[in-house]
């Protein structure tokens, strides 16, 4: 979906007033989790409207921590009730594991889904691209890698938008340079004329010492308005429980500020922005036997 550039001026006082945060109406789950217990995942996820106005969703299943991870494509009529049109594996990609993608559609009226993928000999991660002209075809497409990360950057859960400029990306980051502590994260901007070669633009939000995100921020929706929404967590014990928070663009393109306030305890918060001007959101929620279950919520304007 074509956003427009978000605006330089952004302030909490202004963009964020009202932002579509979970707990603004009732949810109602898209996907419960595949299983009972830690790892068993259902979310992450990123939608779409297609011409007809029909919803399309790519999010990540993972059957516990070491079981299979699968990257979903679904369609759905009202947003709520979808059904599963492809599914990827992550030994297709010769990945340990899978975890956000990015689905988005082209200048030319086609799909792009971006999928992130684990390397299964250290905790490295990269992003391929797949494209095809329905999302139902995702599943036969050829993937090229696009963010290949290097030996001291893993990355991952890629927030990719095509607008009027071009193409921006922000992307998930994690430091590899100690061992045991791949966990820390930041998020880093990036610009492409097609969508594939991505020319990086350094640091656009990272954590705070001695605050609820002082491990890393993960930028998972960003609104035209500059309005954002972010992960993180205070500690390496946190993994896996990640909170969102909210950021504003600051003066620079790209680039966020963090908003203050107390963060929501869900994670992979996504935003989409609908015709009327209301949203619907997605977002990962985690229940009592630390499964996770797919949820969302209509916002109206």
């Amino acid at each position: 979906m074509t956003t427009d550039e978000a605006s330089n001026t952004a302030g909490p006082q202004g963009s964020l007033r009202g932002f579509p945060l979970p707990g603004t109406a009732a949810s109602v789950v898209v996907v419960p989790a595949p299983g009972h217990g830690p790892g068993y995942w259902a979310g992450a996820s990123s939608a779409a409207l297609d011409e007809d106005g029909t919803f399309v969703i790519g999010y990540r299943l993972r059957n516990g921590h070491d079981g299979i991870a699968e990257t979903v494509i679904a369609r759905s009529e009202d947003g709520e009730r979808f059904t599963t049109v492809a599914t990827l594996e992550q030994t297709e990609f010769g990945a340990k594991s899978m975890e956000r993608p990015s689905i988005v559609r082209t200048e030319a009226g086609r799909w792009r889904l971006y999928v992130c993928c684990a390397d299964p000999g250290s905790a490295h991660w990269w992003i391929d691209a797949l494209e095809a002209d329905e999302p139902e075809e995702f599943a036969a497409a050829d993937a090229r890698t696009v963010f290949p990360g290097d030996s001291l950057i893993g990355v991952k859960d890629p927030l990719v938008q095509r607008t009027s400029q071009g193409w921006r990306a922000w992307i998930c980051c994690h430091l590899l340079d100690r061992p045991g502590e791949e966990d820390r994260m930041y998020t880093a901007y990036a610009t492409s004329e097609d969508g594939l070669r991505w020319e990086w633009h350094g640091v656009a939000l990272e954590g705070r010492p001695g605050a609820w995100d002082a491990r890393g921020a993960r930028v998972t929706a960003v609104l035209p308005d500059g309005s954002a929404a972010y992960d993180g967590r205070a500690t390496a014990e946190e993994n896996w429980f990640e909170r969102t928070g909210l950021a504003y663009q600051s003066g620079e393109t790209g680039r966020l500020r963090h908003a203050g306030g107390e963060p929501v305890d869900v994670r992979y918060l996504d935003v989409l922005p609908l015709p009327d001007g209301g949203f619907r959101t997605y977002y990962e929620a985690r229940l009592p036997d630390e499964g996770h279950e797919l949820r969302t919520e209509i916002v109206l304007p």
